[in-house]
């Protein structure tokens, strides 16, 4: 039986390839993890209810999404923290003010300031996502994580708030300037270490791999973090390894040099 109990794995250019598949190896080394009685979590940017898909392929029913806004351990809420409105408010207006696009979350719509925009259909696209609409005043009360889209070289200033946030390029293929808005106290981190703690797990007996520096605080507070080979430049500072690519077995490999996998 191994020490490890947990496994935390996300989703985009770690779980999945940029052209949107899963590896048979990555299938394998999960599989065998769950063989050993390890929990295994998706821990991911995107909205939980979008990606049942992939938690059916892997056999996984507990997620950590909308970047630490929401975890569910077996159908239990851990972690719901849903953003400030006012901060939805003025993101939303600075957007639409300078012609960039949104998107948006809550625990069962994906929300753009406009589905007729040429990017808010590439993201629908390309993400397979179902449950869209535009954004309305009323939801900025139920907004669980945004992301700001296609900014200028110099538009992140615009954004500037006196919350605790931070703006976190989104790892993609570099067409667009995509950034995550990432809370001080909610994030993947912080959603990490609460299903831990109710779980009754140490963090040392924990793995996670990401590859975006919305995966900071993740790769941080586990005992083994680590970063994809494909991961943004920035990350590997935070990883306590790094691993293969994700089109190089990069689960497959972090996990067997930990001797959990053959």
């Amino acid at each position: 039986m191994t020490n490890y109990r947990a496994l935390f794995l996300d989703i985009d250019g770690t779980v999945l390839t940029f052209d949107d598949r899963i590896e048979n190896s990555t299938k394998l080394a999960i599989q065998q993890v769950q063989n050993q009685g390890v929990e295994v979590f998706l821990a991911t940017g995107r909205p939980i209810h979008e990606i049942a898909y992939i938690a059916e392929q892997l056999n996984i029913a507990s997620f950590v999404g909308y970047n630490g806004a929401l975890a569910i351990y077996k159908n239990h809420k851990i972690v719901n923290e849903t953003m400030s409105p006012d901060v939805v408010e003025h993101f939303s207006s600075v957007a639409k003010k300078n012609g960039h696009e949104m998107l948006l979350f809550t625990n069962q719509k994906n929300l753009f300031l406009s589905l007729e925009s040429p990017i808010s259909k590439e993201i629908i696209e390309s993400l397979h996502f179902k449950n869209n609409a535009e954004l309305t005043v009323t939801d900025y009360r139920n907004i669980l994580s945004m992301s700001v889209v296609n900014l200028g070289e110099n538009d992140l200033d615009l954004y500037k708030t006196n919350e605790n946030l931070r703006l976190s390029p989104v790892h993609s293929d570099g067409k667009r300037n995509d950034y995550d808005v990432i809370r001080e106290n909610v994030n993947k981190g912080h959603a990490v270490k609460k299903v831990l703690a109710h779980l009754n797990i140490p963090l040392e007996n924990a793995i996670a791999f990401g590859d975006g520096m919305n995966d900071l605080e993740m790769l941080s507070v586990v005992g083994e973090g680590f970063a994809m080979g494909n991961a943004h430049p920035l990350l590997f500072e935070y990883a306590k390894h790094k691993t293969t690519a994700v089109t190089d077995s990069g689960i497959f490999n972090g996990l067997k040099s930990l001797g959990l996998v053959k």
